[in-house]
C-alpha cells in the first residue's frame, strides 16, 4: 500500500513500526459549535483510511482527539453563560451522533484536552529543562522556535525571514506569522474560571500542546501515521512536530497525510455567502448521511471536493443503482447461503478495487471499478448468466468492499403496518383482476412513500 507522505512530498510504501499494527493519530473536533460538512470531509477520509488498513490486514489503534479547551471553547462558554464543562458536553454528543449518522467507524480512544492537563505539563517542563521553551513576563510559556532547526520542514516553510523572539499568543494564526507559539497561556479575565495550576503559575494549555500529550500518551513518542485537513499543516502540525521532537529527542511520526479542502458551489464555505451547513442542516434538506457520506468520500482524498446539492441527488441515483443491483442479486441466489466462485465478470473487479484503494486511497477509481462490476452483473443477470451460488458470491464480495466504502449496505427500512395492509389489499385486488383497485392503492402506497416491486418472490414495498 502506497501513500502521499506530506513530510516528504512523495509516494511511499506504507510500512508500519510494528508489523501489521498501525498507530493512527487523527485530529479530532474543537467543541465550540456543531462540525460543519468541511470537517465532515476530514473524517470521513480518515474512516476510509481506516477501513482500508483492515481490509488489508492490519490492526488499527487509532486515537482521536477532542479539544474541548482553546480560545473558541472558552468564548462560547462565556458567551453562553455556561461552565466550559457543559457547553462542550452539548457539541461532543452532538460529534458522537453525527459520526454515527455518517457510518464512521469508531476509534479506540476519544482522549479529551482537559482530561490530560498534566501531560501537556509535562511536556512544557521537559522543553523548559532542555532550552527549548521559556517563561515570559506575563507568566506565559512559549516555544522557542529558533531552538529547533528542523522547524518549517512539514509545511516547507521558508525560514529566512524570521524573526527571533517574535511570539503570538493565539491558538491559530496565519502562515506568515512563523514565530514562538504558546504552550502555557497565563490566566486573564477573559478566561474566566477556566484555569490549572503549573510550575508556572495559574493558566491553561495552548491548543498545539494538547494533541502532543495526548497523541504521545496513547500511541508512543514515534508513531506511524498522523492525518488531518491540510489547514492543520501550519501552524498546528508544525508546531506539534517541534515541541514533540525537542521533548523527546526522537522523530515524532513516520507518515502524514492530510486532506484538501471542501468547497461549497464552487467557492470557500462560508456563512457570509451562506452556504455553510452543517449534517444537521443537510438532513434537514432530506437527504440521508448514507447520501453525505457518499459524496464525501467519492472522490480523491488530496483533491479539493466541490459539494453541491446536484451532487447529493447524483450521490441518490447511485446508491439506488447500487440497491437495485443488490436487490437483483438476493433474489438470483434465493436461499443459497454457501458461495460457489466469483464468476469471471466479477473476479476481475476485486485487484482493481483493491489496487486503487492502494494506490494512495484513490476510492473514485475503486468506484469505478465497482459499477464496472454492477454494469457487467446486470447484463448476466438478463441473461440468465448467474447461478444462484455465483450471485451469493458476488453479494459476499460486496458486503467485504463496504468493509471499506461503508454505504453499500442499505439501511433497512421499517415498513408500517398501514402500508403492510394496503399491500396485502392490493394483492387480493390483483388476485380478483380488480385492476382499478389495485392501481388506486398502489398510488395510495406512493402517497405515502412507497413502491410497489413485483418479484419473482412476490410483491415487495421499498421507500421512495
Amino acid at each position: 500500500m502506497k501513500v502521499f507522505n506530506t513530510l516528504s512530498q512523495r509516494l511511499e510504501d506504507f510500512v508500519p513500526l510494528d508489523g501489521k499494527r498501525v498507530r493512527l493519530y487523527t485530529c479530532g473536533p474543537t467543541v465550540y459549535n456543531y462540525a460543519h460538512i468541511g470537517n465532515f470531509r476530514a473524517y470521513v477520509f480518515e474512516d476510509v483510511l481506516r477501513r482500508t488498513l483492515k481490509y488489508f490486514g492490519f490492526e488499527v489503534l487509532q486515537v482521536m482527539n477532542l479539544t474541548d479547551v482553546d480560545d473558541k471553547t472558552i468564548r462560547g462558554a462565556r458567551a453562553g453563560g455556561k461552565p466550559l464543562n457543559v457547553y462542550t458536553q452539548t457539541y461532543k454528543d452532538a460529534f458522537f451522533a453525527d459520526l454515527k449518522t455518517l457510518n464512521v467507524e469508531p476509534a479506540e480512544h476519544y482522549p479529551a484536552a482537559t482530561d490530560h492537563i498534566p501531560a501537556m505539563i509535562a511536556i512544557i517542563a521537559a522543553l523548559m529543562a532542555k532550552g527549548h521553551a521559556y517563561r515570559s513576563d506575563d507568566g506565559s510559556v512559549y516555544f522557542s522556535v529558533a531552538s529547533f532547526p528542523a522547524y518549517g520542514r512539514l509545511a516547507h516553510l521558508d525560514m529566512a525571514g524570521l524573526k527571533p523572539g517574535a511570539r503570538v499568543a493565539q491558538d491559530e494564526y496565519e502562515k506568515e506569522n512563523v514565530a514562538d507559539f504558546a504552550l502555557w497561556k497565563a490566566w486573564d479575565e477573559e478566561d474566566g474560571d477556566v484555569a490549572w495550576d503549573s510550575p508556572w503559575g495559574r493558566g491553561r494549555p495552548g491548543w498545539h500542546i494538547e494533541c502532543s500529550a495526548m497523541s504521545t500518551q496513547y500511541l508512543g513518542e514515534t508513531f506511524d501515521l498522523h492525518t488531518g485537513g491540510v489547514d492543520n499543516i501550519f501552524p498546528h502540525h508544525e508546531d506539534e512536530i517541534a515541541q514533540s521532537e525537542a521533548a523527546s529527542g526522537k522523530p515524532f511520526v513516520r507518515y502524514w497525510m492530510h486532506c484538501a479542502h471542501l468547497m461549497v458551489d464552487g467557492r470557500k464555505m462560508s456563512k457570509s455567502l451562506g452556504n455553510f451547513y452543517t449534517l444537521r442542516d443537510i438532513l434537514g434538506r432530506g437527504y440521508t448521511g448514507r447520501e453525505t457520506r457518499y459524496v464525501l468520500a467519492a472522490g480523491h482524498y488530496r483533491q479539493s471536493l466541490n459539494f453541491t446539492f446536484d451532487s447529493l441527488n447524483g450521490a441518490r441515483a447511485a446508491l439506488q443503482r447500487l440497491d437495485e443491483f443488490q436487490a437483483r442479486l438476493a433474489d438470483r441466489a434465493g436461499s443459497v447461503a454457501a458461495a460457489a466462485a466469483l464468476p469471471s465478470w466479477a473476479e476481475e473487479t476485486r485487484p482493481r478495487f483493491e489496487g486503487a484503494l492502494a494506490d494512495d486511497l484513490n476510492v473514485s477509481g475503486a468506484l469505478g471499478a465497482l459499477f464496472d462490476l454492477v454494469h457487467a452483473g446486470n447484463k448476466a443477470m438478463d441473461a440468465a448468466q448467474a447461478a444462484p451460488a455465483e450471485a451469493a458470491a458476488v453479494r459476499a464480495l460486496l458486503a467485504r468492499f463496504d468493509g471499506v466504502l461503508g454505504f453499500l449496505a442499505a439501511p433497512e427500512a421499517e415498513v408500517p403496518a398501514q402500508a403492510l395492509a394496503l399491500l396485502e389489499q392490493r394483492q387480493a385486488a390483483r388476485k380478483a383482476k380488480n385492476w382499478a383497485e389495485s392501481d388506486r392503492i398502489r398510488n395510495e402506497l406512493a402517497t405515502l412513500g412507497w413502491i410497489i416491486q413485483d418479484t419473482p418472490q412476490g410483491a415487495k414495498l421499498k421507500r421512495k
